[in-house]
């Protein structure tokens, strides 16, 4: 029997512009990746802030050799997201300034070692905690593409721009095997109880990502990407803010100028609700996938709920040769929103799973 939380294909946006092919990250010079800060670095206060650039390192590999050369604790070293091993990524770092540090920010600029290296170190009053981004800029080669992939890759960049992208969750969310959403729904029904609280937080977000493609997914099919209908939950470009449709035809104008998007449900407990048809939509979703709604709450902290909106606009977008049989994308996208939902439309193939 299939399993009924395995996760699901989300359709494309441009199915019918045909795609580049290729392959990306053949080499990890191929895929650049920085990220944009929510601040800057006051240049005063109690941590200091590392801009690292690494290579063939994870975030957590960085943070522990920067808290040893350094003398923190690893807990101690702090980021806003995770970034790809195989790439070369641009993120800040920050360590606590200890008392009596005489020379501590030069220390932090020379730090180095195997694959990274400190680009920039400047003095801040708080820890960086995850989310403390606005987004991330990618470079990224597309390798052994069709013969016409740069006039393929321009007409679909063209829809993206206009349009932006389904802002799906990656197949890295749901786990190597893709049981993770089903390791969350048994916590729910209590038939499962992990103790490490990290693949417990990771199992549950799992399902509520699954649970937000697959109504996604139902968006894409029925023409509803660009649409607000009765009792949708939207949410406003500038300020985040979220309302409910109660005039559809008006707010469809807005959604199609820019300024709002209909925001899907990362279920939980205290979830903003929707009403009327979208609400319709959503719990249909949830019921198809087998989960009791009253169950939420055995999720407690790690499964309120939240919205993310069904369209990401993409920043930037560019696209140009990069010798034979190769072309290179540049753009920009908001935190939370993964570099797969540009390369699967411009590709038209599976595309290497992510961690940020």
């Amino acid at each position: 029997m299939t399993d009924p939380l395995a996760p699901r294909d989300v359709p494309l946006l441009t199915p019918d512009l045909p795609g580049t092919c290729g392959t990306v990250r053949l080499a990890e010079e191929d895929f650049r990746v920085e990220e944009l800060p929510l601040y800057e670095p006051s240049g005063q206060g109690g941590h200091l802030y590392l801009l690292v650039e690494k290579v063939g390192r994870t975030t957590q590999e960085v943070a522990c050799e920067l808290a040893a050369a350094l003398g923190a604790r690893e807990r101690d070293v702090g980021y806003a997201g995770l970034k790809d091993k195989r790439a070369v990524a641009v993120q800040s770092l920050s360590v606590p300034v200890p008392p009596r540090a005489g020379g501590f920010v030069e220390r932090g600029a020379a730090a180095a070692g195997a694959g990274w290296r400190v680009l920039h170190a400047a003095l801040h009053g708080n820890k960086l905690r995850p989310g403390h981004l606005r987004g991330n800029r990618f470079r990224i080669v597309v390798r052994g593409t069709v013969p016409d992939a740069l006039a393929r890759a321009e007409r679909i960049c063209a829809e993206l721009r206009s349009h932006g992208a389904p802002n799906l969750f990656g197949a890295q969310r749901f786990g190597q095997r893709g049981d993770n959403a089903a390791l969350g729904a048994a916590i729910l029904r209590r038939d499962a109880a992990p103790r490490d609280r990290f693949l417990r937080r990771l199992a549950l977000s799992a399902l509520q990502a699954e649970l937000f493609n697959r109504c996604l997914a139902a968006r894409l099919r029925d023409g509803l990407f660009e649409v607000a209908i009765d009792g949708d939950v939207l949410r406003k470009r500038e300020t985040g803010g979220l309302f409910v449709s109660e005039d559809p035809a008006a707010d469809t104008a807005r959604v199609r100028a820019g300024e709002i998007d209909p925001a899907g449900p990362l279920p939980g407990h205290s979830l903003f609700a929707a009403r009327g048809a979208a609400l319709e939509r959503e719990s249909a979703v949830v019921t198809e996938a087998g989960i009791d709604p009253r169950s939420f709450v055995v999720g407690g902290g790690e499964m309120e709920g939240a919205r993310r909106a069904y369209r990401v606009r993409v920043e930037g977008l560019g696209v140009g040769g990069a010798g034979r049989d190769a072309l290179v994308l540049e753009f920009s996208l908001p935190r939370g929103s993964y570099a797969a939902c540009v390369l699967r439309e411009v590709m038209k193939e599976a595309t290497p799973a992510e961690e940020e």
